[in-house]
């Protein structure tokens, strides 16, 4: 059967009405041919813009010959010397708008499908029990990181096969970040992929210790000058929701898209034995239009409710990825959009019963060059709901930087660090990701940590 240059070889999903009542994955992933038959599309361009527009700089067009080839364990050797999260990159970056976006393929056709691709090869890799190999020697120094999500496990990775003793912290009681709370099963797997990733860091040489509140079980100035820690590394995220501060926001049902899905994910409270309840509405609102509002309605459909997304832009200014907006709407969400809530209405007990919306639309643009949302008087209207989820964005939590001397931070709560290696305004101290940017992707995060990784090499070498 002759292939189609032109267009992606298909990926099996679950069927949409299926997929909408459990959390399975969606995606199935590549086979073997059909990861084979994707790779001979790659023109293994000689200077690939795939490579540039990768935030950790994979040699994807190095991976993908030898899937053509057949050989996973080189391709999984070439994509393990830039990224220690491949089977987790492979399944939540925004392929569209990095690599896949800038591929040559992609210019009179559809590009090359490189996140399905790394996918493949990291789960084939697992399957086949190939795991990274770590450094031969060691240096002698100790680098703490803080936290253990995409960005603390990057740096963690990166520094451990340069040989330093790496030792992550972690707050709460599995390491994973977002990775473990924040981001779906139906999307990413935790026992099958997010657990198996976190071993093969740790299988560098990385240690973990979770249950450990930096700012209070110790702080930055204890772990350097007590602990002998030669350098840290703040990867701490962004995990503090923000609100909209309208009527109604306390009221009972009403939940930041954080604690929902920390919920649902980290404490598997979706299962019937878990002991972490979870409130599973008739009809819940999600306010926002991203990834994370994408989550957490999906969730909630999984959980048996009717789920609505109110956003005050349209649908071209969604921030979410289309392929999780294109996965929502086929499995039933109702989008209401240029759509903004002014108030939460409660029952006589203070539970939800509904939110009060009026209708928006595009002005002039604004800062970011999106138009800019303006109400239209006199067209508020009433949606009855018995839950809402709030999905505005998260920042920084201030702990790290209140009890720390010597850190500068932005208006915003962030640490500002320099973006080519992560520096902070205390000597010895990196950071990176949305502890300094404020909420970002998984895969900007691993930059960020990838970044820093080699600013802390380079500081540690030029010291004693």
């Amino acid at each position: 059967m002759a292939i189609d240059m032109m267009k992606k070889v298909p990926v099996s999903e679950q069927p949409p009405l299926e997929r909408a009542k459990n959390f399975n994955e969606v995606c199935l992933g590549y086979s073997r041919e059909e990861a084979m038959e994707e790779a001979t599309r790659c023109l293994n361009c000689p200077n690939p813009r795939c490579v540039t527009g990768c935030p950790v700089s994979i040699n994807i067009p190095g991976f993908i010959m030898h899937v053509k080839e057949g050989d996973v364990a080189a391709a999984y050797d070439v994509i393990s010397e830039s990224s220690s999260l491949p089977a987790v990159c492979g399944r939540v970056c925004p392929q569209e708008t990095q690599c896949e976006g800038v591929c040559v393929r992609g210019i009179k056709g559809e590009s090359v499908s490189i996140g399905k691709l790394e996918r493949f090869v990291a789960d084939t890799a697992r399957q086949m029990g190939i795991v990274p190999k770590g450094a031969d020697t060691k240096t002698g120094k100790k680098v703490a990181i803080i936290g253990a999500g995409p960005a603390g496990l990057t740096c963690a990775g990166d520094l451990a096969r340069k040989g330093h003793s790496v030792t992550i912290f972690e707050a709460l009681h599995k390491p994973g970040g977002v990775l473990m709370y924040g981001i779906p099963e139906f999307r990413l797997p935790k026992e099958a992929v997010v657990e198996k990733e976190i071993e093969n860091v740790k299988a560098l040489g990385v240690e973990i210790i979770t249950d450990f509140v930096v700012g209070r079980t110790a702080t930055i100035d204890s772990l350097m000058e007590d602990e002998g820690f030669d350098a840290v590394f703040i990867g701490s995220g962004a995990g503090l929701p923000k609100f909209m501060g309208i009527p109604g926001e306390q009221a009972l049902g009403v939940f930041s898209a954080n604690e929902y899905l920390t919920r649902s994910n980290l404490m598997q409270a979706f299962k019937e034995d878990s002991r972490t309840p979870i409130m599973v509405g008739k009809k819940t609102v999600v306010v926002g239009g991203g990834n994370v509002a994408m989550d957490a309605a999906r969730t909630a459909l999984r959980l048996g409710s009717e789920v609505h997304i109110v956003y005050r832009r349209s649908e071209e200014e969604l921030p979410a990825r289309v392929e999780e907006v294109h996965h929502a709407k086929e499995e039933g969400i109702i989008f209401n959009l240029l759509t903004n809530p002014v108030e939460i209405t409660t029952n006589e007990e203070g539970w939800v019963n509904g939110i009060t919306c009026i209708r928006m639309e595009l002005g002039e643009p604004d800062a970011s060059g999106r138009r800019r949302p303006v109400e239209v008087p006199g067209s508020e209207f009433h949606i009855e709901c018995d839950a809402v989820i709030m999905s505005l964005g998260t920042s920084p939590n201030p702990l790290i930087h209140t009890t720390t001397g010597g850190l500068d931070v932005n208006k915003h709560g962030g640490i500002v660090a320099t973006e080519e290696d992560g520096a902070t305004s205390r000597r010895g101290v990196f950071a990176g990701g949305d502890a300094v940017t404020g909420a970002a992707t998984v895969i900007l995060a691993m930059g960020a940590g990838k970044a820093a990784a080699k600013g802390i090499d380079e500081f540690l070498s030029k010291t004693e």
